[in-house]
Formats: C-alpha cells, sequence, structure tokens
C-alpha cells in the first residue's frame, strides 16, 4: 500500500470508500443473487495507485472469481467497467471507442500531472449529476455507425470462465472434475491477444483486442459517395409490394428536400433525388446497411448518371447494377448472322455444289477405322448411277406446284409415289 493508515490524515481523504462498484453485465454474470466481499482500502488502483474499496464475487457457477481492479474515480473518468476495463455503452474496448468518436483523451502518466488531473476529474464528476460521461468523452455527442455495428447486444459470459491449469498442461493435475481450473489447450503464445496490459487498455494504446476490432470495423462495407457532383439520386433496391412511395418520403424527408420519388414496381426498386449533393450524401451516411422500413431491410446505393448509364450499356461483361462480370469458361461465342436469302435462287438444302450433276447420288460412307477396305471390284460401288428400276427424281423446285414445301421431306414425289410403286411391282 503507497500511504500508511497512521495518524496523518491528510494523505487519506482521497481514499476511496464505496458501497457498490461500477460493473458490466457480463462482469455481474448471470445470477440475480449474487454475494460480494467488500474490503475497505483492500487495493490500490492500478492506474493512480490511491486506495480503494474492492469488491470480489463469483459471477455464476463454474466460473472464476472476479474483483475490482480501478477506483470508481479512474472508472468515471473513462466511463468503463472497474473489471474489465470496457466501456460500459458499447462493451468494447477505449481504444476502438474514442476512434469511433474522434476523442482524443491523453490521461497524464506522470504521478505529479496524475494527480492534479484526477482531482480536477473529481471536482467534475461532484457537479454533474452523474447521467453523463465526463471530460472529452462527454463533449463527444454524436454516436459512431461503426460503434453500432461492433458494439455487443448481449452478455459474453464466456469472458468470465476459470484460467487454464497449468498442472494439467504439464500433466500433473490430479483432481479431475473437481479442479476448479479449465482443462484445456493454451492458446498460441504468439498470439497477440495472449499479451494484454491493463494500462494499455485504459490509455487506448498498443491493444491487442482494439487492433482486432478495428481491423474487422475498415473491412465491413460502407457507401462511398460518387466523384460525379452532379449525382444526387439514390437507389432503393427490396422494396416488395409493402413499400410505398409515402413511407419512403416518410423517412427520408428529414435529411432534405426530396425533388422526385420514382418507384419501378417491375424491380421492386425505387429511385429518390434529392433537391442538393449534401442531403443525399447525408440521407446515404444515415440509411447505409440500416434502413427497415415496414419490416423489411432495403438496400441503399448511389444512382448513376445518365452518361455514365449509357457508355455502360455499350460495354460487355458488364451487369446492370454496374459490377463486371467475369467470362464463363466453355461457352461458345456470339453466333455468326445468318447469310441474306435470295427468293429467285433455289433452295439448296444439302449444301450441294451447283456444278454436281444430279444423276451422281447415294454417295457410301467410308469404311470404319481400323478395317480395310475393300479390294477394287469386290465391294459396293461408291457412286450409284440412278438406274431406270430407281425412283423417280424430284422436279427442280421451280417447277414444283405450290404449296407449303419447307422440307424435301414434304414432297410426296420424293418420299414414293403409288405409281412407281406399282411399276416396280409389276415389273
Amino acid at each position: 500500500m503507497a500511504t500508511s493508515l497512521g495518524s496523518n490524515t491528510y494523505n487519506r481523504q482521497n481514499w476511496e470508500d464505496a458501497d457498490f462498484p461500477i460493473l458490466c453485465q457480463t462482469c455481474l454474470g448471470e445470477n440475480p443473487y449474487i454475494r460480494m466481499t467488500k474490503e475497505k482500502y483492500g487495493k490500490e488502483c492500478k492506474i493512480c495507485a490511491r486506495p480503494f474499496t474492492v469488491f470480489r464475487w463469483c459471477p455464476g457457477t463454474r466460473m472464476r472469481f472476479k474483483k475490482t481492479e480501478v477506483c470508481q474515480t479512474c472508472s468515471k473518468m473513462k466511463n468503463v467497467c472497474q473489471t474489465c476495463l470496457l466501456d460500459l455503452e458499447y462493451g468494447l474496448p477505449i481504444q476502438v471507442r474514442d476512434t469511433g468518436l474522434s476523442v482524443k483523451d491523453e490521461v497524464p502518466k506522470s504521478d505529479v500531472n496524475k494527480e492534479y488531473y484526477t482531482q480536477n476529474m473529481e471536482r467534475e464528476i461532484a457537479n454533474s449529476d452523474g447521467t453523463r460521461a465526463v471530460g472529452q468523452l462527454g463533449k463527444a455527442t454524436s454516436s459512431s455507425d461503426m460503434l453500432l455495428k461492433l458494439a455487443r447486444t448481449t452478455p459474453y459470459y464466456k469472458r468470465n470462465r476459470p484460467h487454464i491449469c497449468s498442472f494439467w498442461v504439464k500433466g500433473e493435475c490430479k483432481r479431475g472434475e473437481e479442479c476448479p481450473y479449465r482443462h484445456e489447450k493454451p492458446t498460441d503464445p504468439d498470439d497477440p491477444l495472449a499479451d494484454q496490459n491493463i494500462k494499455d487498455r485504459y490509455y487506448g494504446i498498443n491493444d491487442p483486442v482494439a487492433d482486432k476490432l478495428l481491423k474487422r470495423a475498415s473491412t465491413m462495407p460502407r457507401l462511398d459517395p460518387p466523384e460525379d457532383k452532379s449525382i444526387t439520386t439514390l437507389y432503393i433496391g427490396g422494396l416488395g409490394d409493402t413499400v410505398t412511395d409515402g413511407d419512403l418520403k416518410s423517412h427520408f424527408y428529414q435529411f432534405g428536400e426530396i425533388r422526385t420519388i420514382t418507384i419501378v414496381q417491375r424491380q421492386q426498386c425505387a429511385f429518390i433525388q434529392f433537391a442538393t449533393r449534401q442531403s443525399a450524401e447525408m440521407a446515404a451516411e444515415k440509411s447505409f446497411n440500416k434502413l427497415i422500413i415496414n419490416g423489411r431491410r432495403l438496400t441503399v446505393k448511389w444512382g448513376r448518371s445518365q452518361a455514365a448509364r449509357g457508355k455502360e450499356g455499350i460495354k460487355d461483361g458488364v451487369s446492370e447494377m454496374g459490377t463486371r462480370l467475369d467470362p464463363v469458361p466453355g461457352l461458345p461465342g456470339a453466333l455468326p448472322p445468318p447469310p441474306a436469302l435470295d427468293e429467285e435462287a433455289p433452295a439448296n438444302y444439302f449444301n450441294l455444289d451447283p456444278s454436281t450433276s444430279p444423276a451422281v447420288m447415294n454417295i457410301a460412307l467410308p469404311p470404319p477405322p481400323g478395317i480395310n477396305p475393300p479390294p477394287p471390284g469386290f465391294g459396293p460401288p461408291m457412286f450409284h448411277p440412278m438406274g431406270p428400276m430407281a425412283p423417280p427424281m424430284p422436279p427442280p423446285m421451280s417447277m414444283r406446284p405450290p404449296g407449303q414445301i419447307h422440307y424435301p421431306s414434304q414432297d410426296p414425289q420424293r418420299m414414293g409415289a403409288h405409281a412407281a410403286h406399282g411399276s416396280r411391282h409389276g415389273d
């Protein structure tokens, strides 16, 4: 203890005596009938080194005992829990909260300056009603979208689990199930999360948990305004049948004057055009990934200018939403246009050479691979001349009677006439 309990009461006037700690819901536990032990001036604060009242309790079954680590003055200055030192409103580290709120609250670290700063903050805390934070954090009025996305909405009781049994890791624990510590494999010592410091957490520097959350926030999707300043239109997708133009107007009128609202029922989307670019940017920032109307989560994107839309329509491989599509391998290319048909030219259905004599027909197929062709004179002739017993040749297209004949198989003379069959049987 930094100061002894002697007859000198001057050094003891700033010692803290409290009746109940300042805790978050996770550290307090889920048991409503919790029991705590209170030790007056039991420990020094790990930040300001002043003695304070220490509380100790067990948050639940199979959980480890927890105790307060910092005094209530240091807790109120940063609006954090006395045990885990996470923000009481968002449940996030101080470094993440200050980055989201753009707050630079530099607490002095030397003993003299720290004592002077703490006295001033105690005076400010005494003059406040206790419902708002003090210092630079109390002056931050607007909330951050990043903090709302990263904040925990439910308690994380897994953080109260016991520590890992060092004897079990060495294979020497003989308690079995009665051991109050966890029998699990420890984490990698090279993992940054394995090296955490309570002072770095409080001052918001070199916090590995905060670095992990900030990296996650940097990879989250965001909506950047287009470079063309003339674009003041927002695209709203996923309307369905329940969202009307009145619902859209009642939500977006708060951001500025609305020029037009156009709803496309076929694509279930709408285009909202604002009078100024500033109003459109504010509406996009406040509504992106957060717009819910009539129980439907809507998509918010920036519209495109008419010139850009025309250029993108000419390009190949670009979707309707403006995203470039990768070509699919294995698909055939575009088919060539069909040749122009000449009405006076005869129809050539089999792509035969016009100079070929019509008497040379019935071309035999070549032998399959692996089989030697027959010697000359022993096999069927390659070309069979049209003899008198052959069915008559169909007349040319110019001499055929008029009718709806589109294919050669539709011609009855080609399929075989009764007269031809009769003459053949008669012979």
